[in-house]
């Protein structure tokens, strides 16, 4: 039982996060061990600032945007 409200609580956490524009990092290391084994994967803290340069701008010199 306790497994099944751990996973359900998983999924709704991806869900949230996912509907507010931050994709999910295990997603990620997933994605990036299976199809691009030879490249170094992100840290948390790096993956977050660059999911939001992406979608913010701020970054490398872009201009940062509020909407």
């Amino acid at each position: 039982m306790f497994g099944d409200l751990a996973r359900m609580g998983k999924y709704l956490g991806q869900a949230a996060r996912l509907m507010v524009g931050v994709p999910d990092y295990d997603t990620y290391v997933q994605h990036m061990r299976l199809t691009h084994p030879d490249q170094p994967v992100m840290t948390y803290e790096a993956f977050f600032r660059e999911r939001q340069e992406a979608r913010y701008g701020g970054g490398d010199g872009r201009p940062g945007r509020c909407c």
